[in-house]
């Protein structure tokens, strides 16, 4: 077996490691080994983009067929007076 050294762990930090460990009754090497099992036990999900959450979350709609509207002709524009 392999063996990690964490350096500059901030005092609040080990106090809740070691607190944690001691509420499941376990040493905060244990602990911290449990957590990173824990963290690293499914596989990351791939960030997608806005436009791929967009169609994965219409697809089950198949689209909808919209009637385009006329165009109208433009307007004149606006006379200030000046």
């Amino acid at each position: 077996m392999a063996s990690l050294t964490i350096r500059n762990i901030d005092d609040p930090l080990k106090t809740r490691l070691r607190v944690r460990a001691a509420a499941h009754g376990r040493s905060m090497e244990e602990e911290a080994r449990d957590i990173l099992r824990a963290a690293l036990a499914s596989e990351p999900v791939q960030p997608r983009n806005l436009a791929q959450f967009i169609r994965s979350r219409l697809a089950p709609f198949e689209g909808v067929d919209l009637e385009i509207a006329p165009r109208e002709s433009m307007r004149d524009p606006i006379d200030f007076g000046q």
